[in-house]
């Protein structure tokens, strides 16, 4: 079953897949689009019904390509308020939010504004801040991120290539090549505020906010994410959380380790059966 709705929803290609009785979203991050669950969705629609989109952001927004202000999304706050917008206009709540990267943050900004719409907050490779300071390890300096905003400024399509191999598994050819066509498929003018939006971000600040229980999912070998902030993340968030740890490389664990990915949340949903079927 597939059900598509109107408006903001239709504008981010929204669509439920699967007939479950629960509602799950799955909400990609900065550079991606919804095909990066690709793997996962077969399994997960057995048994939720399962709402994936794109951010206006993505390359695969082809139907107004003005949905992204660059002044508008300087934060992670519009987005939250886009994504409220989106359930609201679906008539969705009480539901499982899997927020891949950024989304793990935008999610949970999303439930301190709207609780009633979230039972669980599952984050994955997500981080509050990037950038190393006193008493925390974001895993890159400021110099790093400079750099990395010079690099997506000067030649965007180089600095995509080079950073999907990068963020994802090198063993994989095949998720490295999908999320580098991804990245490729993102405008050039949207990349460089977005990427400046996401880097230079801060929300440490809403952790200790966030009520919903939370578990977050991070590889072992991330080079965005050290594994020092899943533990801080742990700490700082107000409601009961926990930290699954999956053993690989990247930061794409949907993508280079999916069984694994569905064993995980198969044991904190309570589908063992998840990836198995």
């Amino acid at each position: 079953m597939v059900l598509t709705a109107k408006d903001l929803s239709t504008a981010m290609n929204a669509k439920i897949i699967g007939s479950g009785g629960e509602v799950m979203v799955l909400a990609h991050g900065f550079g991606g689009d919804q095909s990066v669950w690709d793997k996962v969705l077969p399994s997960l629609s057995q048994h939720y019904s399962v709402l994936i989109f794109d951010w206006n952001f993505s390359g695969a927004i082809d139907k107004d390509l003005n949905l992204y202000d660059p002044v508008k999304y300087s934060s992670y706050d519009a987005f939250a308020k886009d994504l409220i917008e989106l359930l609201d206009e679906m008539r969705l709540k009480s539901l499982v939010f899997v927020g891949h990267s950024m989304s793990g943050m935008i999610g949970c900004i999303a439930s301190i504004k709207r609780p009633d719409l979230f039972k669980r907050l599952i984050l994955v490779g997500s981080s509050p801040r990037y950038i190393n300071i006193e008493g925390y390890e974001g895993g890159f300096g400021n110099s790093d991120i400079e750099q990395i905003i010079s690099n997506v400024e000067s030649n965007y399509q180089n600095w995509a290539s080079a950073f999907a191999s990068l963020v994802v598994d090198t063993k994989d050819p095949h998720s490295v090549d999908k999320f580098a066509k991804c990245l490729a498929r993102m405008r050039a003018e949207v990349a460089l505020p977005l990427a400046k939006t996401v880097f230079y971000s801060d929300e440490r600040q809403v952790l200790d906010m966030v009520v919903t229980p939370c578990t977050i999912i991070q590889t072992t070998k991330d080079c965005v994410v050290p594994n020092s902030v899943p533990l801080y993340m742990q700490k700082k968030i107000k409601g009961k959380s926990t930290v699954e740890m999956i053993e690989g490389d990247g930061h794409f664990p949907q993508l280079t380790a999916h069984l694994q990915f569905l064993d995980v949340l198969g044991r904190v949903l309570g589908f063992h059966d998840l990836g198995r079927d």
